[in-house]
């Protein structure tokens, strides 16, 4: 659901009171906030936001010439994988340097003459929101300028003609050359646009990438990949069983789910102690993802706290809860009825049903007291660790969400007791 952004005059303001005013000319004359967000061709001297932290005002100057290289407005020997993996380690690992990036690729996809570099910028930004979100306060900012490119296709084309046009009436050399560069190439700017402005979205919750390992190239070709090839991890149930139809064309459940479940037990977790509450380490979790995104499970696997957490991550990222929200309410108004309980999954879509049945059975096998003696990880433990990931509340009231919880617990335990899961075997 897109949410009606700020205003641009809301925009105007923020952007007069953070943006760092450039100025040209030997009287140094303040450059208009329309031209510090407007393509250049040039270097910057000082970061575009302000900022009084020396390293920042050092390396935002350095990220600015990248930004160029992998837009192709400036030469490098380095290819455009190892330039975006240079900015976003820089700031992966430097958070004071993520919104600077943001407003730079902002500024270099404002009034850009070239199709090609417009397109390369938009990709950087998806790239990058895979890994970092911006900071609360620019999310706002961000937000509203990507949604007024949602359908700007049509517009981008007619502005750039116009540009192009009244450049071709005092045109130099390099200007020239840039000019005869403006043929489309890449993705139109929409399908970039729609898709920063989900990621951007559900960064902002999840807080991108975590762990101790730094980004690599593979993550960054897997990112760019993302934007037309949707991931297995923040999809929603449909477009992930739309993804598998080609390879598992028979299959009625995700792979991810029943591959990532048979996993857990293949390495014993229903005999190790704190399955899905005890973590497994996050770099391995996160090396695994990439592994799965590419339908593959690898054969190095020895704890089974790492897909078990990452099937814990699959379930939390889905698009919307397998319980999906329009159920919500009757679940915790039933959290102490089994028949009630078990009869509002009867209600849900057929493939919601069936993996939500496919978990449960799942879990079931946890709740068997033979494995409860080695897990210590009774029907109780097991709904607490899985209800956030099944139901999701919407209310911003602490006092409802406390109390939910307690609820969405419940639930869940009536149907890991009482729900008849016995068809389910063999299923895939």
């Amino acid at each position: 659901t897109l949410r009606k952004p700020i205003s641009q005059s809301s925009m105007a303001d923020w952007a007069s009171k953070n943006l760092n005013m450039h100025t040209q000319g030997i009287f140094r004359r303040r450059i208009s906030i329309s031209n510090m967000l407007s393509w250049n061709g040039g270097s910057i001297k000082k970061p575009m936001l302000i900022t009084s932290n020396r390293t920042i005002k050092k390396e935002a100057c350095e990220m600015f010439k990248l930004v160029q290289s992998y837009m192709g407005d400036r030469q490098t020997r380095m290819d455009r994988n190892h330039v975006a993996l240079v900015m976003v380690t820089k700031c992966w690992s430097m958070q004071g340097l993520r919104d600077e990036l943001y407003i730079q690729l902002i500024r270099q996809t404002t009034d850009n003459t070239c199709y090609r570099s417009l397109a390369w910028g938009w990709e950087l930004m998806a790239i990058s929101l895979a890994f970092f979100s911006p900071s609360p306060k620019f999310q706002s900012y961000l937000e509203g300028y990507i949604y007024r490119h949602l359908d700007s296709d049509e517009k981008i084309a007619q502005h750039i003609k116009e540009l192009v046009d009244l450049k071709n009436k005092k045109i130099t050399k390099s200007r020239k050359k840039r000019k005869q560069n403006t043929e489309d190439e890449g993705l139109p700017i929409s399908t970039y646009a729609k898709y920063c402005y989900r990621k951007l979205h559900k960064v902002a919750v999840t807080g991108g990438k975590k762990g101790l390992r730094k980004p690599t190239v593979e993550e960054i070709m897997h990112a760019r990949n993302a934007i037309l090839t949707p991931s297995l991890f923040g999809s929603s149930l449909e477009e992930i069983m739309l993804r598998q139809q080609d390879m598992y064309p028979g299959n009625k459940l995700p792979w991810v789910q029943t591959q990532l479940s048979q996993q857990v037990l293949a390495l014993g977790g229903e005999q190790t102690e704190g399955i899905f509450r005890i973590p497994g380490d996050i770099d391995e979790v996160n090396a695994l993802k990439l592994q799965v995104d590419q339908w593959r499970i690898p054969n190095s696997l020895s704890d089974p706290n790492i897909p078990a957490s990452l099937l814990k991550l699959w379930y939390r990222e889905l698009e919307e809860p397998v319980i999906p929200q329009q159920f919500y309410q009757e679940c915790i108004s039933n959290y102490e009825n089994p028949d009630a309980a078990v009869a509002v999954v009867q209600l849900l879509p057929e493939l919601n049903r069936l993996v939500l049945c496919y978990l449960i059975h799942f879990l079931q096998i946890f709740a068997q007291p033979s494995n409860v003696g080695r897990t210590k990880m009774d029907v109780n433990n097991l709904a607490m660790v899985m209800a956030p990931n099944c139901l999701r509340c919407q209310s911003d009231d602490p006092r409802i969400i406390f109390e939910n919880t307690r609820k969405e617990m419940s639930f869940l335990r009536m149907l890991i007791v009482h729900l008849d899961t016995s068809f389910i075997k063999g299923l895939v």
